[in-house]
């Protein structure tokens, strides 16, 4: 089979295609089978046929050489012998080519939760969020949730974060902040810019306006061993649906899943402006950054909310 030329990819040429990205510490794939559960599905999802479980005996060799960092696959369509977006409803038109690359990092493991089925989930210092003026396109039921190759609205919303940081004395944001809320265009706050998002929500409004709750400096929360083994389990968490937009992660799924069982398990609820001043604690979290705590959130309005 020749090798196609650069020109010749589709998800070059149309972002005809899907990744995921994983976490490698002493030589294993964490959260494999969720990963390999995105694999099948998005497979599915775009018609491709994928030989999952082959594919996954070549991550782990990969694993294995790198021992620590991160690897990246990327599926696409192989190049149809029709012109334009169009693919052929054959074996040929859902042939796939895949992307492996590999990167050496350190995978912070210091912190962690620790879940009931004995395996644990990476915790980040706490950091600062804002609310990012970029929004993130609604898709049709068969794309909503995939981590599609199309992710040019991200890519400009990152950009705006990346900016923002770049001048934190200029716009007055605090220097700890690490992540971006995003909307999509029904105006729902869904998710991050790497990242899904969970948030605890309180019972009454509180009686202080969100703009005159003082400005603290972030502090981490998992300093305090019974706060750290409770974070998740104490009290009800909730998550923007992914049903038109947004990517429904691996994290995300992982502790979902985890809570399912519990006192509280996660409950699916959209995020609106006006829930935002009400928001009691905030965390981020992808596959390979595990849970990411915020201490306090920027309104679009230059307000702060602290948790």
């Amino acid at each position: 089979m020749a090798v196609p030329t650069l020109l010749d990819n589709r998800g070059l040429a149309y972002g005809d295609g899907f990744f995921t990205t994983m976490a490698v510490i002493d030589g294993l794939i964490l959260w494999l089978d969720y990963h390999h559960q995105r694999l099948m599905s998005h497979a599915d999802a775009l018609q491709l046929a994928l030989d999952s479980d082959s594919l996954l005996t070549t991550l782990q060799i990969h694993a294995q050489q790198l021992q620590q960092g991160m690897l990246k696959l990327i599926v696409t369509r192989a190049k149809q012998d029709i012109r334009g977006y169009g693919y052929t409803p054959s074996m040929s038109g859902s042939a796939c080519e895949i992307w492996l690359t590999s990167s050496a990092m350190t995978v912070a493991t210091t912190k962690q939760l620790h879940l009931a089925d004995g395996r644990s989930i990476p915790v980040q210092p706490t950091s600062a969020a804002i609310c990012l003026s970029s929004q993130i396109a609604c898709l049709p039921p068969s794309l909503a949730g995939l981590k599609s190759l199309n992710r040019l609205d991200t890519v400009l919303a990152s950009a705006e974060l990346q900016g923002i940081k770049a001048e934190p004395l200029a716009s007055g944001i605090v220097t700890s902040l690490s992540e971006g809320l995003l909307r999509d265009m029904s105006g729902q706050w869904v998710e991050g810019t790497m990242s899904n998002v969970f948030y605890q929500l309180a019972d009454v409004p509180s009686p202080l306006g969100a703009s005159e709750l003082p400005v603290v400096k972030p502090k981490n929360l998992f300093d305090d061993t019974k706060n750290h083994a409770d974070y998740l389990t104490n009290g009800q968490w909730y998550t923007p649906s992914m049903a038109q937009s947004g990517v429904a992660g691996v994290m995300r799924q992982v502790i979902i899943d985890a809570l399912s069982t519990s006192e509280y398990p996660v409950k699916i609820r959209s995020l609106k402006d006006e829930d935002l001043p009400k928001v009691t604690r905030l965390f981020f979290c992808n596959a390979l950054r595990g849970v990411m705590p915020m201490s306090n959130l920027t309104l679009l309005s230059g307000e702060i909310v602290n948790f």
